[in-house]
């Protein structure tokens, strides 16, 4: 690589096709030419849906596409980004381990006609030893053995991984405020950030639902309907994974986020409501760090709740012993009143949206008022309008 970036001149364009390893060859490579793009895979059609195709036949058509400026380039961040990323993936492999480690405990269970464990938590410690009473075969028994050995062992990964996220949320302003939001702790927060990189990049909130893959397919030609489809899916699926987890919780906290949630689940179900609201999160994410303010409908009592969470995990001393070791007190009046202001926020915007739509003939609402222009066309027929002479 060095005696290629030695032969290259000052004016020479070089393109790479994305591969595990195309950045560390892009650090070579820079310093001696004019500019190096890496080019998307899965966006460079001619490459992937060639009938031929072999690495000169690859390098001829990822040059002629250079020459034309058509190279879908991938966006490459900083280091600091990148090293996100790669915690955040980590991260997120460690989870899915942990799943299986104790999917695996779950089956020797059903295997041997087990009953369900009296306790909530079969990993904790009550779930434990309840566990080392059951009866199992011998293979059986050190297949658990093992199993809880591993869960200890990446419990600790998880917990140093933490600690090195919660760390570095301290110190970001932008994962703080996108705290602000009901349902989003540090890890969705801190993933978020990682995939998003700089927001500017992103001219509308739009172009970040489809970077994240949250917009539905679109098929249309000539002057027939367009048909959506299911998701794109297109970008990171630790983002999307993510938000809908943190949607499931904001469609329950009080606030707009939960009428939203609610009225989308009457007509749609529960389970597209769902992706709605996290499609939504997405909005609000973008408007919250282009605008650089909190989300205004954020109680504050909560927030703190999630700060001090979030100091613990990065090491700071706890003040007083036992599992909840938060030395915030609850005031019930002040929480209260953050309560009803949410609600008086939420219903807002009930209202907001009934006077929006559309109303049938009789009905109340800003559509069915006479001599007033709806915002959106009655059923079937325009709302009446006067006009000044």
């Amino acid at each position: 690589m060095k005696a290629l970036a030695m032969s290259l001149r000052p004016d020479d364009r070089v393109v790479l096709e994305a591969t595990g390893n195309s950045l560390a060859i892009a650090r070579i490579l820079e310093p001696r030419c004019q500019e190096v793009l890496i080019a998307h895979a899965r966006h460079v059609r001619a490459i992937s849906h060639a009938k031929v195709k072999t690495d000169k036949i690859d390098a001829r058509v990822l040059a002629d596409l250079l020459a034309a400026d058509l190279i879908p380039q991938v966006w490459v961040g900083d280091d600091k980004v990148r090293a996100m990323r790669r915690v955040v993936s980590r991260r997120r492999g460690l989870v899915k381990r942990r799943t299986q480690i104790k999917n695996e405990i779950t089956a020797v269970l059903q295997r041997n006609l087990k009953p369900r464990p009296p306790v909530s938590d079969l990993f904790g410690k009550q779930g434990r030893i309840w566990l080392g009473d059951q009866e199992l075969p011998i293979d059986e028994q050190l297949t658990v053995d093992a199993a809880l050995r591993q869960l200890d062992f990446v419990g600790d990964e998880l917990a140093q991984i933490d600690k090195l996220v919660a760390q570095d949320a301290l110190q970001n302003p932008e994962v703080l405020r996108l705290m602000t939001i009901p349902g989003i702790d540090v890890t969705t927060a801190a993933t978020m950030m990682a995939v998003i990189g700089d927001i500017h990049r992103f001219k509308t909130p739009q172009q970040l639902v489809g970077y994240l893959g949250l917009h539905p397919r679109i098929r249309q030609s000539g002057n027939g309907p367009a048909h959506h489809g299911r998701l794109s899916k297109e970008g990171s699926a630790a983002a999307r994974h993510v938000l809908v987890e943190a949607a499931w919780v904001s469609a329950k906290s009080p606030g707009p986020l939960r009428a939203f949630a609610e009225r989308t689940a009457a007509r749609r179900g529960r389970n597209v409501a769902t992706v709605a609201v996290a499609r939504k999160l997405a909005v609000l994410c973008w408007h919250l760090l282009t605008k650089g303010e909190d989300y205004a409908f954020a109680r504050p009592s909560l927030v703190r709740r999630k700060h001090r969470a979030l100091e613990l995990k990065a090491g700071a001393p706890r003040t007083k012993p036992g599992p909840n070791p938060n030395p915030i007190r609850k005031n019930p009046a002040l929480e209260a009143h953050e309560l009803a202001i949410t609600e008086q926020a939420e219903s807002a915007y009930r209202r907001l949206v009934k006077d929006w739509q559309p109303n049938r003939p009789g009905e109340g609402g800003a559509g069915a008022t006479r001599e007033r222009a709806s915002s959106r066309p009655s059923w079937g027929t325009a709302a009446p309008q006067t006009m000044s002479s």
